[in-house]
């Protein structure tokens, strides 16, 4: 999955705020349990006090008696973290549970302490160390006999209770988590199928394997296949009809030419000699605009695809059969399944006039070379011709001018000169490319790169 594509962009947001609102929500169940927990633990450490204190309330003023374990096991266990103590106001302790031992408890220590209802709450360290959370009551009998009831619980009971929670809700929400983004990721790439099948239509479409984009599709993506096609067909209609008009104008044009052009011959005056001369210059401009026109026309056509082994094999055969009494060697390799994604007249056009420059200007051999280059990323596959030959060859410069428009470099070889400036221009409106180079023969090496279907 391709990091700017709307999958990762749809399944990195729903993750992004699911860990968001699942963080969210852990925190504050935690701190909801803490709460609980707490209040739960106080309520537990004032029933206890209550019992203290009533247990004092049933006993004569300055004849205190040992009220016990109030039920808990833990007042008896030394240093357990249950700890109750008795106190006279702004004096010795009098009574304290045996798990206190010899130590006593003092409030003033308290590291945070507020009060409530006559009650005060406060967290301090006790004996061995120990993080406790304390209740104190002060119960007066009379002004001689005040006494401060102090209960204290072991509050490293509530913290492990409450990492506990912490480490089951962070376990369970990790888990719901990763299926949450599971499933998103699925319904997601589910959803979008339709696209992805739009995608392969259209590359269907464009290497010629379909005609149009076929249905069914979603409600949503209907009217773009819809457009699409129809886009097609217009673009199929407009192609048709400017290759009429190329006709047509090819029509009106090259008679009158021919007219001129047959007076010209017919009056053998200096006049009519420049004429036709012109006249054939104008023949040959018409013939090479009307041409690039249908190329540029049939270059643009969706969905052309061309089998190139066949197209050169024909070629071969005629190139053979004209050239039999020099003893040409013309051999041809194809890359297998090698397919244009173009005309087939076009890649008859630029190749044959590859081959027939190379057949006139060869000693004695002739190669054809069809390499298929594959798709990499985003770089579409390509289709690279190359056409070698024993000739003379051509210089630098030499090869640089052949390609102008009408240029020959030697008038001993019949031809109008437009031969290379026509595959220049075709390759390069099939965004292509057309070089020369030294071959390996001795001679002229042509190489056309054009896109593989």
């Amino acid at each position: 999955m391709r990091v700017n594509s709307l999958a990762f962009r749809l399944i990195a947001g729903a993750s992004l705020w699911s860990a968001i609102a699942l963080v969210v929500a852990g925190v504050i169940l935690t701190s909801l349990y803490r709460d609980t927990v707490e209040r739960a633990f106080d309520e537990r450490l004032s029933v206890y006090l209550k019992t203290l204190v009533g247990n004092l309330a049933t006993q004569a003023p300055g004849q205190l008696g040992d009220p016990g374990n109030l039920g808990e096991q833990r007042f008896e266990l030394i240093y357990s973290g249950w700890y109750w103590q008795i106190r006279q106001v702004n004096g010795p302790v009098l009574l304290a549970s045996r798990s206190l031992s010899t130590d006593t408890l003092d409030i003033a220590n308290a590291t945070s302490r507020n009060s409530v209802d006559g009650v005060e709450q406060a967290t301090m360290e006790g004996p061995d160390k120990q993080q406790l959370r304390v209740l104190q009551r002060t119960i007066t009998f009379d002004v001689d006999h005040r006494y401060d009831v102090l209960i204290a619980g072991n509050a490293s009971e509530l913290r492990e209770e409450i990492a506990d929670f912490r480490t089951s809700v962070a376990l369970t929400l990790a888990v719901f988590g990763i299926g949450l983004v599971a499933s998103t990721a699925f319904q997601i790439r589910w959803g979008l199928r339709p696209l992805e099948k739009v995608r392969r239509g259209l590359a269907a479409l464009r290497s010629g394997k379909e005609q149009g984009l076929d249905g069914p599709f979603p409600a949503e993506i209907e009217p773009l296949a819809k457009e699409l096609n129809a886009l097609m067909a217009s673009n199929q209609q407009i192609i048709e009809r400017a290759r009429t008009h190329v006709g047509n104008l090819a029509h009106a044009l090259k008679t009158p030419l021919s007219v001129i052009t047959n007076e010209a011959r017919s009056d053998q005056g200096g006049l009519s000699a420049k004429v036709g001369e012109q006249a054939e210059i104008m023949r040959m401009q018409i013939n090479h605009h009307l041409d690039r026109a249908r190329i540029a026309a049939r270059s643009q056509v969706i969905g052309a695809v061309t089998e190139v082994e066949p197209v050169l094999a024909r070629l071969v055969r005629a190139m053979r059969r004209i050239h039999e009494d020099r003893g040409l060697t013309i051999d041809l390799r194809t890359a297998p399944d090698a397919r244009f994604r173009g005309e087939q007249q076009d890649l008859e056009e630029m190749v044959g006039n590859l081959v027939d420059n190379a057949c006139k200007w060869a000693a004695s051999k002739v190669a054809i070379e069809v390499a298929y280059i594959p798709a990499a990323g985003d770089i579409d596959g390509s289709l690279v011709i190359r056409v070698d030959d024993d000739g003379p060859g051509l210089t630098e410069a030499e090869r640089l001018e052949a390609t102008r428009r009408g240029k020959r470099l030697d008038e001993s070889k019949p031809g109008s000169g437009l031969g290379l400036s026509i595959v220049t221009d075709l390759a390069s409106l099939y965004e292509g490319a057309f070089e020369m180079d030294r071959s390996p023969l001795g001679g002229l090496r042509a190489e056309v790169r054009l896109p593989a279907a």
